[in-house]
């Protein structure tokens, strides 16, 4: 307590100096509200000031008046300085009169009244109304009984009286309003946004329910501190008796709220408080509204006990819970500033300690929860900071994943189509042996039949002739590649052979040792270019010499046929062309991607040029 008194002399500023007067007593007198004047026919005792309606008028409502008599000391003034009365604490309204004028109306005088319990007045006196001597100040003050309100602070009572000037009593009440005026708004605002933004944290985070609930309770506490420095009510029709109710109400919502808070933030849950508490609720409600206005005082206090014990049981199960963690020693902080301003609020509801002392009281609340608040949105932003982290890796994981994903989709495309592809081959593989198999064995078996048997030489020749195309084209069917030695000595054979029997010389050069190989498809097709070649010098040229040349150059397989003969006369070329071959000889050089040139001259013989590539050549059919 010693404490508190010194810093209530420090907020309110230095002693009161030798020219202000102090009033701390005055004549008192009950009047009805309409009157304007002190009532001079009533009652009227003198009592001491601080004067409390509840020790000089128990259970008196209504309009009371105070008389003060005091000299002008003119004299103690500065030139351009007025005097002025200081009232630290009026309650619930007031008028003041001087010499019979009034001066000052803090407004509504009846119900409901207009509430200036927690603002201090300072009441300026007109030099022009002064007189020397025995001026006499009238207060008029509307008030309640201690049984109709929740909160001591708020049932009739006037303060002891300063009167001096106004220089100097003006700094004194701009500091007790900035305690339980300026400062108390302030506070509000703050909860009221901050409890804001926590609840929707909460509701929209279900996990966090904790900051829902902290939301709720400095939501609910700015609308308990808006009772003490709202001077009008906001709905007008509103009476006393409702404001009442609803602030005791919304202080059990709040004591929900607080006990909830402390339990969801330890990580507990109690299916007893879940169902208790709001049942407590409607309870208190029950009972303030049974016990009407003129008990609220009686009914508002047991439930403050009750409301104390919940909030200390909570309290200390939270501490026990979080003992240990490195949160543990500002929670207790917090909460033994919370429990001194809930002691300091009780000692002046049953001790009646100085309104300033509430004041503090009320300003401490606010002040841990702010801080309170603060603590829990900053681990909030750093597990909102943790989660955006791993949402981030996650996110990267996510876009490696589907990076894998795709490439495996590919890697699985890719493989299917080869195995697609390889399975056409296999099957196409396996039918083209199917058909060659059955070409060697049914054709070529009766070719043969017909080479052996037949009388007819033309028709032997022809059968031959057939066989060895047949075998040709089996052997296209099986597809196995060939060496290219061994190409060269096969087609050497036959062309020496074929231009021998037709009585012409051959000359045949080509490497001897090529290690390169052709393809089914290129061997077959060279063949063939080749028996045109050779036909066409033996039935149509007239040579006596041909000469068949082979070689290897730039990548390129190159073979030139020529000959001696005659050559092609150019008004026959076109029909030598579509009638001796020379079209499909060129045709088969194409499908190789390689080229067949004829070259040739009247007297000059015939140049047949075959030239394809090997990369080409040597590919699969």
């Amino acid at each position: 307590m010693p404490l508190l008194a010194a810093l209530f002399w420090l907020l309110l500023g230095l002693p009161v100096q030798a020219a202000t007067l102090h009033v701390d007593a005055a004549l008192s007198a009950p009047g009805d509200v309409g009157s304007t004047a002190f009532p001079t026919d009533a009652p009227a005792r003198e009592v001491p000031l601080p004067d409390e309606w509840r020790n000089s008028r128990p259970g008196y409502a209504g309009t009371l008046w105070y008389r003060v008599e005091f000299d002008d000391d003119a004299a103690a003034l500065a030139p351009d300085d007025l005097m002025a009365v200081y009232i630290p604490h009026v309650c619930a309204n007031l008028e003041v009169y001087l010499n019979g004028e009034l001066l000052h109306s803090g407004g509504r005088m009846n119900a409901p009244i207009d509430d200036h319990c927690n603002a201090p007045q300072l009441v300026t006196l007109p030099t022009a109304l002064l007189r020397g001597r025995a001026n006499r100040l009238d207060i008029k003050v509307a008030g309640h009984a201690l049984a109709q309100v929740g909160a001591r602070q708020r049932a009739g009572a006037l303060s002891a009286l300063e009167i001096g000037p106004q220089s100097e009593l003006a700094p004194r009440r701009a500091r007790l309003a900035a305690i339980q005026v300026d400062a108390p708004q302030a506070m509000s605002a703050t909860l009221l946004l901050m409890g804001g933004f926590m609840f929707v944290l909460g509701f929209i985070n279900r996990s966090e329910s904790h900051l829902a609930y902290f939301g709720a309770l400095s939501v609910g506490w700015a609308l308990i501190d808006a009772r003490g420095w709202l001077r009008v009510l906001p709905l007008r029709p509103l009476g006393h008796s409702e404001a009442e109710f609803l602030n005791c109400a919304v202080l059990g919502f709040a004591t929900w709220a607080a006990v909830q808070f402390l339990l969801r933030y330890g990580r507990g849950r109690w299916r007893v408080a879940d169902l208790g508490l709001p049942l407590q609720c409607a309870l208190l409600a029950l009972s303030l509204m049974l016990g009407g206005p003129q008990r609220m005082h009686r009914i508002a206090s047991l439930w403050y006990l009750v409301f104390g014990a919940e909030l200390a049981a909570a309290a200390v199960w939270h501490l026990q819970r979080q003992r240990g963690t490195r949160q543990f020693w500002l929670m207790a902080a917090m909460l033994g500033a919370a429990a001194l301003a809930g002691a300091v609020e009780a000692a002046v509801q049953w001790a009646g300690l100085p309104q300033i002392a509430a004041g503090l009281a009320q300003l401490l609340v606010p002040l841990v929860l702010a801080l309170v608040g603060l603590r829990l949105v900053q681990q909030h932003g750093r597990a909102l900071q943790q989660h955006g982290r791993a949402l981030q890796q996650a996110e990267i994981g996510k876009a490696e994943l589907e990076l894998r994903v795709r490439e495996a989709t590919a890697e699985i495309e890719r493989n299917f189509h080869q195995l697609a592809e390889l399975r056409v081959e296999q099957v196409t593989e396996r039918e083209r042996k199917r058909i060659a198999a059955d070409l060697h064995d049914d054709l070529g078996a009766k070719l043969l039949t017909i080479v052996h048997t037949s009388d007819s030489e033309r028709i032997s020749t022809l059968a031959r002739e057939a066989l060895e195309e047949m075998r040709l084209s089996v052997r296209g069917l099986t597809g196995r590649p060939v060496r290219l030695a061994d190409a060269l000595g096969d087609w050497r054979a036959e062309v020496v052979s074929r231009l021998a029997q037709a009585g012409i010389e051959g000359d045949w050069e080509a490497p001897e040792d090529l290690p390169q190989m052709l393809s089914a498809r290129a061997y077959v097709q060279t063949t063939r270019i080749l028996r045109e070649a050779t036909s066409n010098i033996i039935k149509h040229s007239g040579a006596t010499h041909c000469s068949v040349s082979a070689d290897i150059s730039a990548g390129d397989f190159h073979l030139a046929v020529q000959d001696n003969g005659d050559g092609i006369a150019p008004e026959t070329e076109g029909r030598l062309d579509r009638g001796h071959g020379l079209a499909s000889m060129k045709n088969r050089a194409k499908q190789l991607q390689g080229q067949c040139l004829v070259e040739s001259g009247r007297g000059y013989g015939t140049v047949i040029r075959l030239t394809l590539p090997l990369a080409r050549a040597v590919e699969g059919p």
